[in-house]
């Protein structure tokens, strides 16, 4: 009788520690969907961001028409900041360091063309510059929202792989630490403001 007693109970240890074993697994997997999910939404915004730049250079081209190289400075940023794609399963810190610097080379080339509007009185009027502008602005608000919230989820997602036990489930299964979001070098600086 004793026997199978102890027989029992390692069966029933057995089965709870497969029901804790695939609920670390499981909470793992999700914390790292969700935090490739709001990757995907840092890129959305960005996305959004490039797809408004085209009708902006065009409406300012309307009215600077002595501005080609500033125009052309923004294209070039928007597409170099297209082209730079990170895979979320493998973020590292150079593949951010990158995906970072194409972007604040488009947001400068971005404050060079708004700057524009300064110089011509009649584009600072213009309805379609204004919400464009306005659309921008809100954009850059939704990046950083996004970013903050991708922040958030990586933080989550590492805290639970590094905890443990969860930790030793997650070497076993091949979990690694995810990289955040980090501001660009030239952020720490206050930009100058000259009137």
């Amino acid at each position: 009788m004793k026997k199978s007693y102890g027989i029992l109970g390692i069966i029933v240890l057995i089965v709870l520690l497969f029901f804790w074993a695939k609920g670390a697994y499981n909470g793992m997997v999700t914390n790292q969907e969700a935090a490739t999910k709001a990757w995907a939404n840092v890129q959305s915004a960005y996305q959004r961001r490039a797809d408004l730049i085209p009708n902006l250079v065009e409406t300012v081209k309307g009215y600077a028409k002595h501005e080609q190289e500033t125009f052309q400075n923004v294209v070039e940023a928007r597409t170099k900041a297209t082209q730079v794609t990170v895979d979320p399963t493998n973020l590292t810190p150079e593949k951010l360091q990158e995906f970072q610097a194409a972007q604040g080379e488009l947001s400068t080339a971005l404050g060079k063309l708004l700057a524009i509007r300064e110089a011509y009185p009649d584009l600072k009027a213009n309805e379609n510059f204004k919400d464009l502008q306005v659309q921008l602005e809100g954009t850059e608000n939704r990046i950083n929202q996004a970013r903050n919230e991708f922040n958030d989820a990586v933080q989550k997602y590492n805290t639970g792989i590094r905890s443990f036990p969860n930790n030793i489930f997650a070497s076993i299964f091949g979990f690694s630490r995810m990289e955040k979001f980090a501001a660009d070098a030239a952020a720490q600086k206050a930009p100058e403001v000259k009137f």
